[in-house]
């Protein structure tokens, strides 16, 4: 037992020394290579030798430069990513004082390069693309919210439409006064000096203002549109328009009054209203040469003018028995315009209903049953064969008749029969139940009427201004459809111009609209180059492609609605364009709503945020998971600077 213990310790301790061993030969290898490797830094770097493996390994790249060594994934069979753009930021200045009633597409130094001829160079002639305006319109100095509706009918500030021409001109027919700060409009007229009101009574004494059958009315050389601001209380809407700077500023005041308004001339080319607009047209002493160019005005009337539609002439020639005198004209001169304008009404198949004082009436007939008979005799002017009624947007004036639809019997109205206001706004118009609005159905036009009641609750929620009665007056709806909005809010004190963008690939829906009682205009924010006409300038076509301004002044509108107009021109017109036509339109103070696509918004968004505008991005009224949302925006108060006193040289 002692013996086998000892043999253990033996084989313990031999096992031990055989470790140690090991170890120590270990250390002194690793000692001698350590030693080695210093010695051979210590001599820089060795010779390539191409004999030599090892050489050719020590003589590699040193250490420093495996840590910049950079490794290529790149596929090299694809074309290099191209660098990316820049992102503009975008700078939109004020503008010079000087531009302050800029209105693009009435450009006084413009219009001078055009023919005179039948008023041309007084049409709408818009600026090319390189001539676009990238600043904004300021508003003059002193600009002050303007009066809530009705007030402002009587009253605007004088700061804000710093013109004192109408109140020395027109002095004496009651157009306009200038009383401290202010403009007072007394609601007189050339041919009503006791006012408008008094001479709405008497229209209405020969025909019939207040059942609800007389609707959209239409004054052509409409002064500070007095005659269309007493209608109002009558529940008719007049679209009212005269030439820029015939008489100053006069479609200024009447925005500024709170009275839609357009700036517009009878030219060479058809007015931006749908046919079978209006209830009632009205001239008094407009200054149009009715029975000029073959009557061709009054062809225009015609066609825009509803079935059964009344024509209001006062002024000369009317009563030139009583007023030659006073115009300063023959009575045979007069008596002979009178005798022409007569003449021309008659091939149209107009009847002269009465004539009373200072009062002309001729009314359309319902339908042209007997009028295409009377072609026999009256071989002028023929039916027009070829151009869409409707189509009034750059379109020459023809001196043809606009045929009415057809009808199976006398009695019948070319159309269809329209309910009396204010059924009428509700009512599906005769355009769609007809089935000549292609894929727009009766039941098209209800839905979207009562989408509209909701959506417009919706936007009074969010925008206590929108719901407050009274704090916006004129409101533009850029891309109008069916008139959804506008029927929405009929009941608040505001008027809704309802534009219509009928050459971006869109409905002429602007009849519908003018069927529910409501008023608009043709306007396209951006205009191709072949859709142009053919109008010379100095013997050679000048149109280019370009985005289109309104026919309107700075600071027309309190508020904006734009439904998808951006998706609408993407990739036609700059969205930065728009975005400042809109605040050319807009006054200070003056809200916007633009429903479109959420990138869309966000783009539009960075926009705004350098245009002085105070925006934010709201949720569809479904809910957050709608990829279609809404910007409410504010413009912020903000003027040109005080003039600088002048001193004495």
């Amino acid at each position: 037992m002692a013996a086998t213990r000892f043999l253990s310790h033996i084989t313990i301790f031999n096992s031990k020394n055989s470790n140690l061993y090991s170890i120590t030969i270990l250390a002194i290898l690793c000692t001698i290579f350590y030693l080695i490797g210093i010695w051979q830094h210590s001599l820089g770097p060795i010779p390539n030798s191409s004999s030599s493996p090892v050489s050719g390994f020590l003589s590699s790249s040193p250490c420093y430069s495996l840590h910049t060594a950079q490794l290529d994934f790149m596929p090299h069979h694809l074309p290099h990513d191209p660098t990316p753009a820049t992102a503009r930021v975008p700078h939109f200045p004020p503008c010079n004082i000087s531009f302050s009633e800029y209105t693009p597409c009435e450009d006084a130094r413009r219009s001078l390069k055009f023919d005179r001829d039948m008023l041309i160079y007084r049409q709408r002639h818009c600026p090319e693309k390189n001539e676009l305006l990238k600043c904004r319109i300021p508003a003059p100095y002193g600009y002050k919210v303007p009066f809530r509706w009705p007030e402002s009918r009587e009253f605007a500030w004088f700061a804000n439409v710093p013109h004192k021409e109408l109140t020395v001109e027109k002095k004496a027919q009651n157009w306009v006064k200038v009383e401290g700060e202010k403009f007072r409009f007394p609601g007189g007229g050339t041919m009503f000096p006791r006012g408008a009101d008094a001479y709405i009574d008497d229209i209405d004494k020969l025909i019939n203002l207040k059942d609800g059958s007389i609707r959209t009315a239409i004054d052509t050389g409409c002064g500070v549109a007095s005659w269309g601001a007493y209608l109002l209380s009558r529940n008719i809407i007049a679209m009212s328009f005269a030439p820029r700077d015939t008489h100053e500023a006069q479609v200024q005041f009447a925005l500024e009054r709170g009275v839609p308004a357009l700036i517009g001339v009878l030219a060479s080319i058809r007015l931006p209203y749908p046919s079978r607009a209006f209830d009632m047209a009205h001239c008094s002493r407009c200054l149009i040469p009715w029975d000029n160019y073959d009557g061709i005005y009054l062809i225009e009337v015609d066609r825009i003018l509803r079935p059964g539609g009344y024509w209001i002439l006062s002024g000369p020639p009317i009563n030139w028995e009583n007023h030659w005198k006073g115009w300063n004209r023959t009575a045979d001169d007069l008596k002979a315009e009178q005798s022409r304008i007569e003449t021309v009404a008659k091939p149209l198949c107009w009847k002269k209903i009465v004539q009373k004082g200072d009062i002309a009436i001729w009314q359309k007939p319902t339908n042209h049953i007997h009028c295409k008979i009377t072609r026999k005799v009256f071989k002028q002017p023929r039916f027009c064969q070829t151009q869409n009624p409707d189509m009034a947007w750059y379109t020459k004036l023809e001196k043809c008749l606009t045929p009415l639809p057809q009808v199976s019997e006398i009695k019948e109205i070319a159309g269809g029969q329209l309910p009396k206001w204010p059924q009428r706004l509700n009512a599906i118009p005769p355009r769609i139940s007809s089935g000549s609005l292609t894929g727009v159905t009766g039941n098209n036009f209800v839905e979207n009427t009562e989408l509209w009641k909701e959506r417009v609750a919706y936007y009074k929620n969010i925008d206590y201004q929108l719901a407050q009665t009274g704090r916006y007056r004129n409101l533009l709806d850029m891309n109008a459809y069916l008139g959804g909005f506008a029927a929405a809010l009929v009941d608040d004190p505001v008027w809704v111009m309802n534009a219509v963008p009928v050459e971006a690939d869109q409905l002429n829906t602007l009849g519908v609209i003018y069927e529910r009682g409501l008023i608009g205009t043709y306007q396209n924010w951006y205009f191709p180059f072949l859709s142009l006409p053919s109008i010379k300038f100095n013997d050679s076509l000048v149109f280019l492609d370009r985005c289109e301004a309104m026919s309107t002044y700075p600071r027309t509108y309190d508020f904006i609605h734009a439904d998808s107009i951006f998706s609408l021109y993407k990739d036609r017109c700059d969205m930065e364009d728009i975005l400042l036509e809109m605040d050319r339109v807009l006054r200070p103070e003056g809200s916007v709503i633009i429903r479109d696509d959420v990138d869309v918004l966000l783009k539009i968004k960075k926009i705004i945020d350098v245009m002085q505008w105070e925006g934010r991005i709201a949720d569809h009224e479904k809910g957050p998971h709608e990829r279609e949302k809404i910007l409410f925006a504010v413009k912020q108060y903000w003027t040109a600077p005080p003039l600088a006193p002048k001193h004495d040289q």
